[in-house]
């Protein structure tokens, strides 16, 4: 029984010959069937985002050892030619966020930025036993969006998802890991029962259902260090420049929303 913090892996495209624009954050297949092979020799049991969460609300349910959540955003079709075989052959449960307007089909804006999933595939990943989750529509920063914009983020992916599946989802990753209280409570109102962050470090129960957070895996990531994520060891170490720049973006970011808010009390 675990009742320590989990380790929840955040991927994106896995790709062998990756592009400019998600080049650091593609996984190479061969890396992504190593990271599994060591998951699985050490013990690892990876379970859903609504799985963790539900064991988490409860006060009766409990975790089993060595709990682990292999988390994919965006929608890329190399989640379903490279990690689906690898995921099947190992037993091992995932969370798919998808943006709805980026995948192939009547609903994409164009937005996406390597080859994205279709529904059929996406349908697919949900019945080899990959929950789907929403990752909004068109996959913008939601705390600087008005909130008619933002609930229509929200409703748009959450409708989709629901019409496409025939299942509505109950997890959501926010677009580049930005959020709020006003975000939030939105994410709540419109029907998602969790949500994930970024914030490199392990998730805690004390997070809260909205603020549970992931440690990044990106194609620089050897084996060693991987090994460290998973264990939840240096993590502070190996993602400190990631949390300077955060840091620093968000004065940024809270400027930018200071000077919208002065624009429409003006207007």
């Amino acid at each position: 029984m675990s009742t320590g913090p989990v380790p929840i892996l955040m991927y994106h495209a896995i790709s062998c010959v990756p592009n400019e624009a998600t080049h650091d954050l593609s996984v190479s297949p061969e890396a992504f069937a190593r990271q599994m092979e060591m998951i699985g020799e050490r013990g690892f049991t990876p379970l859903t985002t609504d799985q963790l969460a539900a064991v988490w609300r409860s006060s009766g349910r409990t975790l089993p050892d060595h709990p682990i959540l292999i988390t994919f955003d965006d929608g890329y079709e190399g989640v379903h030619r490279y990690a689906l075989p690898v995921l099947t052959k190992h037993g091992f449960a995932s969370t798919m966020f998808v943006a709805t307007g980026w995948l192939r089909g009547e609903y994409d804006t164009g937005g996406g930025l390597d080859r994205m999933l279709d529904w059929d595939q996406v349908r697919e990943l949900a019945a080899a036993g990959t929950e789907i989750g929403g990752h909004s529509h068109t996959h913008p920063e939601l705390d600087q969006l008005p909130d008619d914009r933002l609930g229509f983020e929200l409703r748009s992916c959450r409708d989709i998802i629901t019409a496409e599946l025939g299942t509505r989802p109950r997890s959501l990753a926010y677009p580049y890991g930005y959020s709020s209280r006003r975000v939030r409570e939105h994410v709540r109102e419109t029907g998602f029962a969790q949500s994930l962050a970024v914030g490199n470090s392990l998730a805690r129960r004390a997070q809260g259902p909205y603020a549970l957070r992931r440690v990044t895996v990106r194609r620089s990531t050897g084996d060693e260090e991987f090994e460290r994520l998973v264990e939840g060891r240096a993590i502070g170490r190996n993602f400190a420049r990631d949390r300077a720049l955060t840091k620093g973006y968000a004065m940024v970011r809270r400027a930018r929303q200071i000077r919208r808010k002065a624009i429409r009390s003006r207007v």
